[in-house]
């Protein structure tokens, strides 16, 4: 029953990260099917859920890592913790960095040397992105990890309403909807790390200093619901039976889901600020998603269709880091004056359309990434941090 339980969690965790690699990468960016582009402010497309799903998830896992540890603050679970936290965020650091690199040596400037373009393109630092999705992970793993070790498991719940509702109050007093450089989240976010060390969208960073406080909540929200699934409830200890796993897992869905979309007439479904209606909604759908793949997969056993996603779920992060390096590849190699997704794009679209070729090139993309990391699951090679 066990490793049913935790083939659904890895077959989600596969769809969030090939989900991840299909939207980040079109073949074209100009012309993208409306469910595969981010909404530009309030509300949320299909597209907008992939994050904060492997967030939810992510929550989930953290659950089954610190058990080991009986929950406790030792040394042992510390060093742990840390450790992967800073190895998540160096990742993330030196794709953006790779990113950075790799722009600066396929456009020397002509004014300068051969070693003077080099050191410019290595020397990059003052204009990396600090905060980001990798970022963001590591900082919300860290932060829920400590409270999930040194609070009582049920007063946990009542941390996550204190967070959001906390954070609703901060956004509701800092215009904190405004869709500009007046919101609060624009002024701290440019204030702690400069406007050359942040996605700047419309002044605002989407993986921002302040939205990570509901990020924590998020990734909280996802060890509770690890918890129920593991030992049905978050007060005491038992083993829940597999529809008991699946009745908990739509009920919280539900709720939540529900939840998030009342409130979200006071306080609108958004992304890019990580509102508490968009935590509520992400995290009650990724609940429900849950629960329909525990279904599917351990209730009526049919298995042969994941092993795709399996391949992406075993090895989340080390195939979401390949994904990132590779990309950046394909759009700084150079053929003919095209890069690679160009001349791929441009195969695509007289076939399929416009549209219908940028995805084309998306999906290839994500089976390349596949055939990539299949070796690894085919040999039950697993990469850990």
């Amino acid at each position: 029953m066990e490793n049913k339980r935790l083939l659904s969690l890895d077959i989600l965790r596969g769809i969030t990260v090939a989900g991840m690699l299909l939207v980040n990468n079109p073949g074209s960016w100009s012309h993208i099917f409306a469910p595969l582009e981010h909404a530009e402010w309030n509300g949320f497309t299909p597209t907008d859920l992939v994050f904060p799903f492997f967030m939810f998830i992510m929550g989930i896992s953290t659950f089954f890592s610190l058990r080991k540890y009986d929950f406790r603050l030792g040394p042992d679970a510390a060093r742990k913790i840390v450790v992967r936290t800073i190895v998540i965020y160096l990742i993330g650091a030196f794709v953006g960095w790779f990113s950075r690199f790799t722009y600066y040596w396929t456009h020397p400037s002509a004014e300068l040397s051969f070693l003077e373009n080099l050191w410019e393109s290595v020397w990059i630092f003052d204009q990396l992105r600090i905060l980001g999705v990798l970022a963001r992970l590591a900082i919300c793993y860290f932060f829920a990890s400590i409270i999930a070790l040194t609070f009582k498991h049920k007063r946990i719940p009542w941390i996550i309403a204190g967070l959001l509702v906390g954070y609703w109050v901060l956004l509701a007093l800092g215009n904190g909807f405004e869709y500009g450089e007046g919101n609060i989240l624009a002024k701290v976010d440019q204030a702690v790390l400069g406007i050359n060390h942040m996605y700047n969208d419309n002044g605002i960073d989407p993986e921002g200093v302040l939205s990570t406080i509901p990020a924590v909540a998020h990734v909280l929200l996802g060890f509770c619901v690890g918890r129920i699934m593991t030992w049905g409830s978050l007060s005491e200890v038992r083993e829940p039976s597999l529809n008991d796993k699946i009745i908990s897992l739509s009920v919280i869905g539900i709720s939540l889901t529900f939840a998030g979309l009342l409130l979200s007439y006071s306080c609108p479904i958004n992304k890019k600020v990580w509102s508490p209606t968009f935590v509520l909604t992400t995290c009650g759908l990724a609940s429900l998603c849950l629960s329909f793949l525990t279904w599917i997969i351990d209730v009526k056993g049919h298995t042969k269709w994941c092993r795709f996603f399996e391949t992406y779920g075993v090895n989340a992060l080390f195939m979401y880091t390949v994904g990132s390096i590779v990309a950046v590849l394909f759009s700084r190699i150079h053929f003919g004056g095209q890069n690679i997704v160009g001349l791929l794009y441009g195969v695509f679209s007289p076939v399929f359309g416009p549209k219908g070729g940028s995805l084309a090139y998306a999906l290839l993309f994500v089976v390349l990434i596949w055939l990539m990391g299949y070796p690894l699951y085919k040999k039950k090679i697993y990469i850990k941090i």
